[in-house]
Formats: C-alpha cells, sequence, structure tokens
C-alpha cells in the first residue's frame, strides 16, 4: 500500500480542493437550500472516479445519490449524507459558514466535519486505489442521501423500495473521529431519537401583559408541562417511560471499563465543573451511552428582541428530542408522552412529531467490524477505543436491522473538537488525508475476509 500512500500525499492539494468545493455549496436541508444542486455535484463526483451513478428520487423528499463500482467476492456499502445543519447563529462564525476557509492547518466550514468530509475522503481513496493498484478487490456500493440532519424522513421508504440494490456483506457508516487524545475510535451503534414540537395556544392575539390576570399564558402552561417529564435530580419522570430502560448486559459493562473515558478533559472541554448527578467513571460512560435523555432543544414564545416589551403571548412552542435506547422505540415513547401529558391536565398541549429512529447495533465479531479495526491499527499505528454505541442517533437501523447488514462507524476525518452542529465546525487537513489512507486500507482489509 506504499504507493497507494504516495498517490495521495502527492494529490494533497488537489483532494483538499474537492472538498472545498463540496463545502462551499450550501446544502441545508432544514431550511430547503441547495439540496438538488448538491446531490448533483455528488452525482458528478461519484463519475469522476468511475461509479456507476445515478439520482434516486424519493416521493417528496431528496434524491439519495446511488452508485457501484468495482466487483468481487465481497460487497461493503459506504453510507454518508451530503445535507448539514442549518450554519446559526452566523455570528458566532470566525468566517462564512461556506467559505470553506483553511487557517493553520484547518478547513472550517459548515458539513467539513458531518459529513461531507468523510463523503469525499472515501471517493478520493477509490480514484487512489484504482490509480496505484487497479481494480477494486470488492465492489462498493455507496448511499448518499439528502435528509439526515431532519432524521431521515424518508430514508426507510428508499430502503424499502430498494431493497435489492442494498444486498451487502456490510456497512461503513457515515464516520468517526478520534477523541481528545488522538486515539481513533469506532462505534458498533446509535441511539434512537424521537424529535417532537409540543404547542400550547392562549387567546386568538398577542395580548397586553396587564390581562395575565384573567388570561391563560401558553408559555406557563408549556413550563408546568415540562417540568412533569424531568425532576430536579435529571431523572425522567415520564409515566412508564423508565419501566422498558435495562441495565446494559455484563459483556458490554466489560467493555465499558475498557474504554479510557477522559473526563477531566472532557469537562475541561465543554467548561463545565462536573457531569450531572455527579457521576464519574463507568457510571457516567454507562450514563453516556445507555441512558435515554429528554432534551429541550428549542423555546419560543412572545417578545425575545432587545429591551422590553409587556407582551401576553397567545402561542408557545418547544422542540424536545428524546435519545432512546433498546426496548424504547420512538411510536411507543409518543405514546407515553401523550398519556403523560393527558393524565396531568395538559390534553390542550398539542405534540407535532417531527422524526424518530430507532436504537441500532452490530456484533463486534462481524467481518466489517474487525476489517475496520484491523485498518485503524494499520493506518494510526494504535489501539482503536471501540463503543458498543454512540450516544448520538441516526437512520442506522433501516440498514443493521430492517436489511441485516452488519453496520460499523469506522475512523473518519473528524476529532473531538471539530464542533459538529455548532459554529466553526471544522476538521483537520492532516486527519483529512490521514482518513483517506484508512479506507484504502479497509477496502483491502475487509476484502480479505472474502
Amino acid at each position: 500500500m506504499e504507493e497507494f500512500k504516495a498517490y495521495i500525499d502527492e494529490n494533497a492539494e488537489r483532494f483538499v480542493a474537492e472538498l472545498q468545493r463540496l463545502c462551499q455549496q450550501p446544502s441545508i436541508a432544514a431550511q430547503k437550500v441547495g439540496i438538488e444542486e448538491t446531490a448533483e455535484m455528488v452525482l458528478s463526483m461519484l463519475q469522476r472516479i468511475g461509479a456507476r451513478a445515478r439520482l434516486i428520487p424519493v416521493a417528496e423528499g431528496s434524491p439519495v445519490v446511488y452508485g457501484t463500482i468495482g466487483e468481487g467476492p465481497r460487497t461493503l456499502i459506504f453510507y454518508n449524507h451530503y445535507d448539514v445543519q442549518p450554519p446559526e447563529p452566523l455570528e458566532e462564525w470566525k468566517s462564512d459558514p461556506f467559505a470553506a476557509e483553511i487557517r493553520q492547518g484547518v478547513l472550517y466550514a459548515r458539513g467539513a466535519a458531518d459529513n461531507k468530509g468523510d463523503l469525499v475522503a472515501r471517493l478520493m481513496a477509490v480514484e487512489a486505489y484504482q490509480k496505484t493498484r487497479g481494480e477494486l478487490p470488492l465492489k462498493l456500493k455507496f448511499v448518499f442521501e439528502g435528509e439526515e440532519e431532519i432524521g431521515s424522513i424518508h430514508l426507510g421508504q428508499f430502503v424499502e423500495e430498494n431493497r435489492g440494490l442494498l444486498e451487502a456483506d456490510g456497512c461503513i457508516w457515515e464516520g468517526g473521529s478520534k477523541d481528545l487524545s488522538g486515539r481513533p475510535v469506532i462505534y458498533l451503534g446509535l441511539k434512537g431519537i424521537l424529535y417532537v414540537e409540543l404547542r400550547a395556544k392562549g387567546a386568538k392575539r398577542d395580548l397586553h401583559s396587564s390581562w395575565a390576570t384573567l388570561v391563560p399564558n401558553p408559555a406557563w402552561r408549556l413550563v408546568w408541562a415540562l417540568a412533569s417529564l424531568k425532576d430536579e435530580n435529571d431523572r425522567l419522570t415520564v409515566d412508564g417511560l423508565m419501566n422498558h430502560v435495562e441495565e446494559p448486559p455484563p459483556e458490554e459493562t466489560d467493555l465499558l471499563r475498557q474504554i479510557p473515558f477522559e473526563e477531566k478533559k472532557i469537562k475541561a472541554d465543554f467548561g463545565i465543573p462536573h457531569f450531572l448527578g455527579g457521576v464519574k467513571g463507568v457510571e457516567a460512560l454507562k450514563r453516556h451511552l445507555y441512558g435515554p435523555t429528554c432534551t429541550i432543544c428549542g423555546f419560543r414564545s412572545g417578545y425575545i428582541g432587545e429591551g422590553s416589551k409587556t407582551v401576553l403571548p397567545s402561542e408557545a412552542m418547544v422542540k424536545l428530542d428524546f435519545r432512546l435506547v433498546p426496548d424504547l422505540e420512538p411510536r411507543l415513547v409518543l405514546d407515553l408522552l401523550r398519556k403523560h401529558l393527558d393524565r396531568r391536565g395538559f390534553k390542550d398541549i398539542e405534540i407535532v412529531e417531527m422524526t424518530g429512529e430507532q436504537f441500532a447495533k452490530s456484533p463486534p465479531d462481524a467481518p466489517i467490524v474487525q476489517a475496520a479495526l484491523e485498518a485503524a491499527r494499520t493506518i494510526y499505528g494504535q489501539e482503536p477505543v471501540v463503543y458498543p454505541n454512540l450516544a448520538g442517533s441516526g437512520p442506522m437501523y433501516h440498514f443493521s436491522k430492517a436489511l441485516g447488514i452488519p453496520v460499523a462507524s469506522g475512523m473518519g476525518v473528524s476529532h473531538a473538537q471539530s464542533r459538529i452542529h455548532a459554529p466553526n465546525e471544522n476538521i483537520k487537513i492532516a486527519d483529512y488525508i490521514q482518513g483517506i489512507k484508512y479506507i484504502g486500507e479497509l477496502i483491502v482489509r475487509f476484502a480479505e475476509k472474502g
């Protein structure tokens, strides 16, 4: 693989420019900005490396960019997404979020880490392999969707309608990262998620706040409802929800003890004195990976501009996400939430379901997992840290459970301070180049498993 690595080093500047071009194209799914243009751009990139590629439309959704290349006894899927989070708040960015500016060896752009960096790294690895080693030793399938950042709301439909196109022996998920000490991290699964809005209404229009003596305030209705979902010790109190949550099996608890969880560095990085409840060590890690959550993601009501305005708002809305562990499915949690609110006199509060995804995990002895570990040891020169699952969420279920394909979130191009979903999202150029080399090594290792 030395010639392969040398080719990547020789073409590093061009490979970085390819990534910059994609990052300079906005693709904000939540705002429906640039999705079609980005899909066409990604399609062109696939075609340039020789893939048989096309856009597959999804009714009422963003197109999936699908492509295949190579032949061999094994088939590997690369899943990525070309959409990105909204860049707001814009005033906190040090450069335009779509300028893809490079400063001191770091590329800053919305989507650089999540997930365009990994998407482009995989394409560049295929180019480098073909230029230096010839035909690929396996068949690759690319599935690049454009709705991941809004809950992959049509991916399940796409999978069901195209099962024949998605047969594979393994799948590498969207990406991975290095931890705060620079160690490669590999995840074997993802939590599920339920994202909802709670909406309350009062008078038919905003009123002078003096009417608060007689007219209900929808903002207070939501505050009281929200206070019933968690107690002051941060325990979830949705009726019946915790009855579906179990302790991780002993073998997975043993795996947690092997993870170098650097809580002091994490707390320093976040600027917090301690974790919730004062948990430490394995207990903190267990809570992080196996604990369900209920998070207030945003609250809107009344006047929040400069200065004062004495107003009694006519409506209020809060956005919530629930991170889900095994045995907690989106429909179950939605039902529990509705019944919980109704029992407490909040039948007037509307629940609007936004997105839902189920928990998913693959076995650690799966060939794709072993190939990912072997490739990481070779490229990064150290033992990767293996997490049984990620505390975040994604649509992995559609591949690992619905299609029965073992999935690993192999090493990617981001790092612990890539600021994913936040202003000044970034990746290090050196990590990006190393990530391209990792994908080439992974292809070889997985082909050998055949």
